[in-house]
């Protein structure tokens, strides 16, 4: 239900997006939705939610204490490239989400830890970098964090206005790779300046 969910709201939001047709899809009724998640607010709650936790989880699932600090930030900075690239869905969310200044997520109530948990898996590369002498400059971890973020939603979520404008496919493989590519390179030359 919920990727049914995530479809619906990231192409309409959540003013446009409808349970009716949540509900047709999954085959189920519009009275089980509200039984589970309250309202149509609820169970776009519960979407933003898990959206949010599916890409912590996935970092969590790499183990980069156990890497050297600048392949960790590669690994992770390429995970976060390739989770983006495969789900524009949740680029779009955040996005409208973004648009409506974050008063859903604030009104969620949601566990804030596997957001604490992102940061503080930078913060740990991070400091091990600079300890190891890998890293020159101390960064702020959320810094960083926002420096991967925009780069990789940036690229999906104007993959469309970039390539009517600049005549360029952002889907295309080499142009995949080289971004992915320069994204680390950035962020890794920014740390060893």
């Amino acid at each position: 239900m919920l990727e049914v969910a995530t479809e619906e709201f990231s192409t309409h939001g959540l003013a446009g997006g409808r349970v009716d047709a949540i509900a047709e899809r999954t085959r189920t009724s519009k009275r089980m939705i509200y039984y589970y998640f309250g309202s149509k607010e609820g169970l776009y709650l519960a979407h933003l939610e898990r959206s949010c936790r599916k890409i912590r989880t996935l970092e969590a699932d790499l183990q980069l204490s156990n890497l050297a600090p600048e392949e960790a930030l590669r690994v992770l900075i390429s995970t976060t490239f390739d989770h983006d690239e495969a789900h524009p869905d949740f680029v779009r969310l955040d996005n409208i989400e973004n648009i409506h200044h974050a008063a859903h997520m604030l009104r969620s109530g949601g566990d804030p830890r596997p957001q604490r948990l992102g940061i503080e898996t930078i913060a740990g590369i991070l400091e091990r970098g600079i300890n190891q002498l890998v890293f020159t400059r101390q960064a702020d971890p959320i810094d960083i964090h926002m420096m991967i973020s925009e780069f990789c939603f940036f690229r999906v979520f104007n993959r469309y206005t970039f390539g009517s404008i600049f005549r360029r496919d952002l889907s295309e493989p080499a142009t995949i790779e080289r971004h992915r590519t320069m994204i680390a390179d950035a962020v890794i030359g920014y740390l060893k300046a």
